[in-house]
């Protein structure tokens, strides 16, 4: 098992990865504040793990209540998030309770936002199960739900007090699923870790045949590099605006698609593409960096072009990015290969070509 420390101050919390975690109850009761959890998961994740998470607990005498949600980004609303509150509350759940996140990053960021919101405040803790939410969203304390206007418009910052990530819960990932996290795993070399981007190229093949020794390298290299930014940016005031690389692609990608036709990683790879092309025609990069960016991609299958969509589509959804102030839309993009800066330099009219360049006709 490796440990990654996000140093918080007096909320500083442990991010363990490693192979067979889910079996190590110890890890987790010295976290509770009372002998009871609430443990949300879906239906996909529920017959594979939750029996198995949950009986370590049980059998040190934890009283485990179960909350089980449909499967899928469009279940990332109001409603499903009730579904939660509605069994916290018929299970008499307390403040001090503990909310347990079991699965990806749909759960964990409904299960910390229910967190957030219940009784104004109860600890929470994310076991992710899927790449993505093992390399990004399980840490730093973004929760949020969908509106049908915009990808994560309405959540909190709210920390868990411990990341438990089982590398042996990708075993039963789809291909689909491994390929769409891995776009957030490249996204950490390509904006601030050259060696890591230099490493993933030399072994993109080994993680994509879940070789264990590279799995493992590779999300604590990512979880390292998160949580360094969310250490110097906690509230993404700065830096950690960074790490939405290709995001605002992205979630218009998503939202104009509807939710879970694209995968969130495969609309990101997509955006990535739409913002090195956007940093090529600012003159930052090279013909030869987009190449690069877009070869990597293409050996994880990822997409390189976006959706059928229209221009005025992409740029009437991008307005609901929460990098928007005082209406001028503000853009991640590279100055150069592993280095990323947000700008809002580029004109509606250079946008729109380069996601006209990076997205299929319509």
């Amino acid at each position: 098992m490796e440990t990654v420390k996000v140093e918080l101050g007096a909320r500083a919390y442990p991010v363990h990865v490693g192979q067979g975690l889910l079996g190590r109850g110890d890890l987790l009761l010295p976290h509770l504040r009372q002998p009871k959890v609430a443990i949300v998961t879906n239906t996909t994740v529920a017959p594979l793990y939750l029996q198995r998470f949950a009986k370590p607990l049980r059998d040190a005498g934890i009283d485990v209540v179960e909350v089980i949600l449909p499967d899928g980004e469009r279940f990332k609303n109001w409603q499903t998030l009730n579904t939660i509150f509605d069994v916290l509350l018929e299970r008499c759940c307390e403040r001090s309770t503990t909310l347990i996140a079991l699965g990806g990053g749909v759960v964990g960021d409904m299960t910390g936002f229910a967190a957030a919101c219940y009784q104004r405040g109860m600890p929470f803790i994310q076991v992710p199960t899927t790449l993505l939410s093992q390399v990004d969203s399980s840490i730093g304390g973004k929760t949020a739900i969908n509106h049908p206007l915009g990808k994560n418009m309405i959540g909190a910052f709210y920390q868990p007090a411990v990341v438990l990530a089982d590398t042996e819960t990708l075993d039963t990932l789809p291909d689909r699923e491994l390929r769409a996290g891995l776009a957030e795993v490249i996204k950490n070399g390509l904006i601030r870790d050259l060696p890591f981007l230099d490493w993933l190229e030399a072994n993109l093949e080994r993680v994509l045949a879940r070789e264990p020794q590279a799995l493992e390298y590779a999300i604590c290299r990512s979880c390292q590099n998160k949580a360094e930014v969310v250490v110097a940016d906690e509230h993404e005031n700065g830096e950690r605006a960074l790490l939405n690389i290709g995001h605002t692609f992205g979630h218009a990608i998503e939202t104009g698609m509807g939710y879970g036709e694209w995968l969130h990683g495969e609309a990101v790879a997509a955006g990535t593409l739409m913002a090195a092309e956007l940093s090529r025609r600012l003159g930052w990069i090279s013909v030869a960096d987009v190449a690069r960016v877009e070869a990597l991609f293409t050996r994880a299958s990822l997409p390189v072009f976006g959706p059928a969509m229209e221009v005025d589509r992409y740029l009437e959804l991008m307005q609901h990015d929460k990098k928007v102030q005082n209406g001028k839309l503000r853009l991640v993009l590279f100055r150069e290969i592993g280095r990323a800066v947000v700008s809002d330099c580029a004109t509606p009219a250079q946008i729109a070509e380069a996601i006209g360049a990076r997205s299929e006709h319509v």
